[in-house]
């Protein structure tokens, strides 16, 4: 039984890839606005039926890899040594995220400057990070924290989302782990 059921899960996780490869491919080939859901759905090989049953609408198809790099940042935060104060975990997740991931794709840098450039995407975006932000105070909520955790998160939160605007710019060199930690030192400077 057991077998079955998480054979069931990486199935189901291969077409959640798979669908969100499509959107992502169509979209930075012919715009997001000329892509459909049954085009995505097409692309990935699959019915819309389908597609329904995975996401709600092509945005929610397109930001799925960030949502679960985003989510991966969580469980990161909670798995920081207990000892450390919720900043120094947030900093420690953050790094660990990098490492893990190898660093931002290029995937990662279509989706940020989509988003930028379509207000449904970054609807969607907002949301994601408010309900990542909510996570994430919860998470810290759990640890040595003097400053209320919902405002460590949303400060960490906006230094992030600063970094990542910057390292979306068009004339941007340097990799998004320098220009992230360099703005979380920035925030943290006048409490230290």
């Amino acid at each position: 039984m057991g077998s079955t059921a998480g054979l069931r899960e990486r199935k189901k996780a291969e077409t959640r890839r798979a669908v969100h490869e499509a959107a992502l491919r169509l979209t930075v080939d012919h715009g997001l606005d000329n892509v459909t859901v049954e085009a995505i759905a097409d692309a990935a090989n699959i019915s819309r039926r389908t597609f329904s049953n995975y996401f709600d609408g092509k945005e929610d198809a397109l930001l799925y890899g960030d949502e679960q790099m985003l989510g991966t940042l969580v469980h990161l935060v909670r798995a920081q040594p207990r000892d450390r104060s919720a900043w120094l975990a947030l900093r420690g997740a953050v790094e660990s995220l990098f490492e893990e991931y190898g660093g931002p794709d290029r995937e990662w840098h279509l989706r940020a400057r989509l988003a930028m450039r379509h207000p449904s995407l970054l609807a969607r975006q907002v949301a994601g990070r408010i309900r990542l932000e909510h996570d994430l105070s919860e998470a810290m909520a759990e640890r040595d924290c003097p400053v209320e955790p919902r405002l460590v998160a949303a400060v960490f939160m906006a230094a992030l989302r600063v970094a990542s605007q910057q390292w979306c710019a068009e004339h941007e060199t340097r990799e998004l782990a320098e220009l992230v930690s360099r703005a979380l030192d920035q925030v943290a400077q006048p409490f230290t």
